[in-house]
């Protein structure tokens, strides 16, 4: 689908758009309300070989997607009206570069009992750079080999579960590929003195993503 096609499906009503990574931490375009938000049957994976952002052809890192089953807390952005257009298509150049992802119109569940008509960017599982559901030990080994045009992988991963924690959500399985792909950049030559051990400690109970619930289809 090209960009001209998927604007032209826009609904006539307020938009919302549903980050469940970078997004999160660096939306890159104005919004009027920003809230924390609740998909059901979708769930965040680190599935997506980085050939540009987070890593190279060479070396490729991985990036998050969105896959089919379980759920995902993440955050949504309320756009204005007017500037719809102009911020989906600086969205579309970011995100649809190498069609990697699908755009797709989910329920966002929103503090209050609301639900927002919510865009969001689904993994195309048919797609060469989808990497699928790998172990711990290769998805670690990939992220700390990863560094692209935006930084260093080991540095998104641990952003994306810093602003997990702020919405009150911890993932275990992605919580021990950081400190796995920590492990093993530590032990290269040429490793980043930048990159700092993530606090995961936090009082009370906290919501789960049910990412490692339901397994990719």
């Amino acid at each position: 689908m090209k960009l001209a096609q998927f604007l032209a499906l826009l609904p006539p009503r307020e938009l919302w758009v549903f980050g469940y990574a970078s997004l999160m931490w660096s939306p890159g375009f104005a919004y009027r309300e920003k809230q924390r938000g609740f998909v059901y049957g979708f769930h965040r994976a680190l599935c997506i070989y980085s050939h540009r952002h987070r890593g190279t052809r060479a070396q490729p890192g991985l990036v998050m997607g969105l896959c089919h089953g379980g759920s995902c807390w993440g955050m949504s952005y309320r756009l204005a009206t007017r500037r719809q257009r102009d911020i989906l298509a600086e969205l579309w150049h970011r995100e649809m570069r190498n069609y990697v992802y699908l755009p797709r119109f989910v329920a966002a569940r929103l503090d209050g009992a609301r639900t927002a008509h919510a865009l969001t960017f689904v993994a195309d599982q048919t797609h060469r750079q989808f990497a699928g559901d790998l172990d711990i030990e290769n998805t670690a080994r990939l992220v700390a080999q990863g560094r692209g045009g935006r930084g260093h992988n080991i540095d998104y991963l641990q952003r994306t579960l810093a602003h997990m924690r702020e919405l009150g959500v911890r993932d275990s399985h992605l919580e021990r590929v950081l400190v796995r792909a920590k492990a093993i950049w530590g032990q290269t030559p040429e490793r980043s003195r930048g990159l700092t051990p993530v606090d995961n400690s936090r009082g009370g109970q906290t919501p789960v993503d049910k990412s490692r619930r339901s397994k990719l289809i």
